[in-house]
């Protein structure tokens, strides 16, 4: 009991690039869990694309070593696509470190997570760092969190995480702030699963919060939702790296080491149990709804089994993705993913880029579409290629999101502008403090999903944060837009789009492609069909070769009757021919100007 009331569970919560991961680089050193001269920057982000982007993209647990106590600590992402990270990482500690950068402020994301925190019932310690830097506002950051927290600015704690000044006091404010880990009188074992990783040499690692009991390598185990016994081929705790221990005990944060190698039995969220014993499992989490969906095909269909393998591997460390398989006449095999925005799309596909050495072509994003069709049957569409006919459809609705803006009250005009054009609702504008904003507002997913988050820093500068939500789906009027190629539909380029919009997006499409599709040997047409009819079109002009330049002088009957049989091949290949699209087309159409 006395081992139990010495430990500390906590994690780090804030915005995204609030110096997170800086803050438990220090912890690390200080603690000494990381030798002075092994030091790295953002020890924690062992993933390259963290390193590059300088993001954390997976929570990272930590065990230190601070006096008698133990210090668990969980670094989590900071970009509203990973809160559920974030949100698992919450259900495995008691306390959470609530850190504001104080050259930025709160921001919108600040409330997100700490909306979480408070949920989930934690110690919350306010804190501000950067202060060492010329641009911080200590004293008004401090006045904003106060107001969030409801309570007084000199409770709030100042840390560098570059100079490491204030930290020591973080420390000892988390053991005092922070109660240990409650264990009720259970011996047998019971730990929740929040994370896991794969080898291919000791198969699915679990990474887990235990509750009850405790365990040793000998001890048989079991999956209570998996319904799978095993028994450890290894436990222990992160300093940072795996490092093996004897025992795994109630409160303490750790890993084991399964040696089962096939995907679906070890699920984030179901417990670990003492085996042949009838334990009622934790209450788990709520698995994630895909928020974004996009289809991966292989550049080559030879790729397309290594293609099937690198997601099930893929899937085995971020649980958060879906794929199912599905064919294009033009494509070929290829599968489709859910993802939980649009930055995890775009890390999924860079990783499968790097990691498994695959060349991809990825399809427009679209979102989830409820569709009533004329037969009074619900249809639940993930593709612009699974939509209804025009005339089949009775109702379309369409998830909507809850944004809230802070920005500083300068940008103020071209943030509304920004938003109607989005079909946005704006519920409510609040000055937030001194000389910044607060917007309220409701738009269609699918907005939110076209640029806005680009379109919403670049009009700021970079200044306005953003966060949101899914709320209930709302009617709609959107439409299918496909695109044809010498009269054959690509089922990369088909998107929904607004019926506002509908004859903008289709002139553009087709513009698009006419400058970047390679012209062919025979004439071919580009077009943007909706609602049933051809609403824009440009005609890609056939190469030309000089068939009489070998001829010189004589009957001019001799390059007619040449350039007949030229027009006559040129007529065949029209009919039977078809349009190789290269990939780097396809990535161009995706990539946003």
């Amino acid at each position: 009991m006395d081992k139990i009331n010495n430990i500390r569970n906590f994690c780090i919560i804030a915005h995204i690039d609030h110096g997170k991961s800086t803050l438990a680089d220090r912890f690390l050193e200080l603690t000494g869990t990381i030798e002075k001269r092994k030091m790295t920057e953002q020890v924690l982000d062992r993933m390259e694309l963290e390193r590059e982007r300088g993001i954390t993209i997976k929570m990272k647990p930590v065990r230190m070593i601070y006096g008698d106590y133990v210090l668990n600590l969980i670094d989590t992402p900071g970009h509203i696509d990973f809160s559920y990270e974030v949100s698992r990482a919450l259900r495995a500690v008691e306390g959470a470190i609530l850190l504001v950068d104080a050259t930025q402020g709160v921001q919108a994301q600040t409330l997100t997570t700490l909306e979480m925190a408070r949920e989930a019932g934690l110690a919350i310690i306010p804190v501000v760092t950067k202060i060492d830097s010329p641009l911080a506002k200590i004293a008004e950051t401090k006045t904003e969190m106060a107001k969030i927290l409801d309570c007084q600015p000199a409770v709030i704690l100042e840390v560098s995480g570059k100079t490491g000044k204030g930290v020591e006091q973080l420390l000892k404010a988390i053991i005092k702030k922070v109660p240990p880990p409650y264990s009720g009188q259970n011996r047998d074992f019971r730990g929740l699963i929040f994370d896991f990783k794969y080898s291919n040499h000791t198969g699915i690692t679990i990474y887990l919060r235990a509750f009850d009991g405790m365990i040793s390598k000998k001890d048989k185990l079991a999956f209570a939702v998996g319904q799978r016994k095993f028994t450890p081929i290894d436990i222990g705790v992160f300093k940072p790296m795996e490092t093996s221990t004897e025992t795994l005990g109630a409160g303490e944060i750790g890993y084991i080491t399964t040696g089962i190698k096939e995907p679906g039995i070890a699920l984030v969220g179901d417990t670990v149990v003492s085996a042949d014993k009838n334990l009622r499992p934790l209450e788990g989490y709520l698995a994630p709804k895909p928020v974004v969906w996009a289809s991966l095909y292989p550049e080559s269909q030879d790729d397309w089994n290594n293609l099937r393998q690198a997601l099930e591997r893929l899937r085995l460390s971020d649980s958060s993705f879906t794929h199912e398989e599905e064919s294009s006449g033009v494509l070929g095999r290829g599968f489709r993913c859910g993802f939980l925005g649009m930055l995890h799309l775009e890390i999924v596909a860079e990783r499968l880029r790097r990691e498994f050495n695959l060349s991809l072509i990825v399809t427009s994003p679209s979102i989830t579409y409820e569709v009533l069709n004329k037969k009074n049957k619900k249809l639940t569409v993930y593709s612009p290629n699974q939509f209804p006919a025009d005339g089949e459809i009775q109702k379309i609705f369409e998830p909507w999101a809850k944004l809230k803006i802070i920005t500083p009250a300068d940008y103020l005009g071209e943030i509304i502008q920004l938003v109607h054009r989005h079909e946005a609702i704006i519920n409510q504008t609040e000055t937030f403090s001194g000389n910044r904003n607060s917007l309220e507002l409701k738009m269609p997913l699918r907005e939110l999903m076209r640029d806005f988050f680009d379109e919403i820093k670049s009009v700021t500068s970079g200044f306005a944060s953003l966060s949101y939500k899914i709320i209930e789906p709302q009617e709609t009027d959107v439409a299918k837009l496909e695109i044809l190629v010498a009269e054959e539909s690509v089922p990369a380029f088909a998107r929904i789009v607004s019926r506002a919009r509908l004859q903008e997006e289709a002139e553009a499409a087709v513009e698009k492609l006419y400058k970047i599709l390679p012209r062919q040997l025979f004439t071919a047409k580009i077009q943007a069909k909706a609602l049933g009819r051809i609403i824009a079109s440009r005609t890609l002009k056939a190469l030309r070769k000089d068939v009489t330049g070998y001829l010189y002088g004589g009957d001019i009957t001799r390059k007619r009757k040449l350039w007949e049989q030229q027009k006559e091949g040129k007529k065949r290949l029209k009919e039977q021919g078809r349009v190789n699209i290269p990939p780097a087309v396809f990535l161009k159409m995706i990539k946003k100007e």
